[in-house]
């Protein structure tokens, strides 16, 4: 792999990473332990070798240019194996949640991964299995590039689309076309063409800054359990009634950001935006479905503008002297008075059940997206094959009642699901 200056919008996660950590978590949980641990890790790193994505890390070049991805060679301290005192699965969850405190240096490697094993008590396992997380620095991969890296690694035969490196372009032209097209946005809205997005709403306890004790908790289901159009309408569905009974009457303004692929080839590693979708608690659970439905929608829609397009080419063409600066004036303290949504609701398809770890077969996957300043309760929505992970990520100052905490919480969920 030849070094390559890194994307603005990659350069602006690694960036903001030092005020607000971003790496992601991938969980893979297998149906046995492998025979030989040493030699499936080796397995899995002789992949990571011949994957592009994998062999990169991150190289300063001064503060007034962006940084390149150079080629890193991948050995095995790059998976670290983990020894549960029960070996239990929610021993197991919460070793997860502690991960979140050791983030990665993109300069020495952008990626790792953790190996739990045996583990007890795996949803759909009746023995001992293995979990194996990969975690990933958000400068080198989105939700949907993680995903497709982490496949490779335990076997599936396509490797991630590897991203278009055009050129930065001249910032003038471009912010030129941006601003045309952008009017063209407004035009094409009044005119009925295109759905407004949503606007903001008030912050509710699960915008609190994160605090405490962070957990994090899954529940699993089949498909076909799940009501709804699509998985993703029915767990924010479910997620709008779980909210609702959490926060009581102060939440008739429920929204929630959900990250959305962006249409055509990848530019950069990061290649999606955060839609914000209304949970509409006080409509019955049909009508409120195709409501979410019908944001999402709209969303993606909005995506498909040449707008959208624009601005990202006008983005990737900021210096990158001006984007640092604009990521230095980021305050992590400071308290809004108005947010986009009161939970994230992040929800990945990570394809079939095609996945091992030496001979042991994938039983599920999930994920526990970042929390951040102003969210301190997160969803991961993930299938793989016909089963359907749904998990919980918080801290404790999200449920800041008597009684409340991230197990009523998921009571709640389940029950709502």
């Amino acid at each position: 792999m030849a070094a390559h200056r890194m994307a603005a919008v990659d350069a602006q996660f690694y960036w903001m990473s030092a005020k607000v950590p971003n790496d992601e978590f991938l969980l893979y949980a297998f149906d046995d332990e492998p025979a030989d641990c040493e030699r499936a890790i080796e397995q899995v790193c002789r992949r990571a070798r011949a994957c592009p994505d994998l062999t990169m890390r991150v190289q300063e070049r001064g503060p007034l240019t962006y940084p390149q991805w150079v080629p890193a060679a991948v050995g095995r301290e790059q998976v670290v194996c983990h020894d549960l005192p029960d070996h239990g699965w929610r021993d197991c969850l919460g070793a997860v949640a502690g991960l979140a405190d050791a983030q990665l240096d993109v300069r020495r490697m952008p990626w790792r991964l953790h190996v739990f094993t045996p583990v007890l008590g795996i949803p759909g396992v009746s023995g001992t299995g293995a979990v194996v997380i990969m975690q990933v620095a958000h400068a080198l991969a989105d939700g949907a590039r993680g995903s497709a890296m982490a496949a490779w690694l335990f076997g599936r035969a396509e490797p991630p689309l590897q991203p278009a490196r055009p050129s930065a372009g001249f910032l003038p032209w471009r912010a030129v076309d941006a601003a045309r097209t952008h009017r063209r946005l407004v035009r094409d809205t009044r005119a009925g063409l295109l759905a407004p997005g949503l606007g903001d709403r008030p912050p509710q306890r699960t915008n609190a800054r994160p605090g405490g004790v962070r957990s994090v908790r899954t529940l699993v289901r089949q498909r076909a359990q799940l009501r709804g159009p699509t998985v993703t309408v029915g767990v924010l569905t479910a997620v709008s009634t779980a909210l609702s009974r959490l926060l009581g009457d102060a939440a008739d303004s429920l929204g929630a950001e959900v990250p959305m692929a962006k249409p055509g080839v990848p530019q950069a590693q990061n290649h999606f935006g955060n839609v914000v979708v209304g949970l509409y608690p006080n409509l019955g659970l049909d009508v409120r479905a195709e409501r979410i439905a019908t944001d999402l929608a709209n969303s993606r829609r909005r995506f498909e503008h040449p707008a959208t397009h624009a601005a990202d080419r006008a983005f990737a063409a900021v210096p990158a002297a001006l984007l640092r600066w604009g990521v230095s004036q980021f305050d992590p303290d400071a308290r809004p008075a108005r947010v986009l949504g009161n939970t994230v609701v992040s929800s990945v398809n990570r394809g079939a059940a095609d996945l091992s770890f030496a001979a042991a077969r994938v039983v599920l996957t999930t994920g526990y997206p970042a929390l951040s300043p102003t969210m301190a309760l997160t969803h991961g929505v993930h299938g793989i094959g016909d089963v359907v992970a749904i998990s919980v990520h918080a801290t404790e100052s999200a449920f800041q009642v008597e009684g409340a905490d991230i197990d009523e919480y998921l009571r709640l969920l389940d029950a709502a699901l």
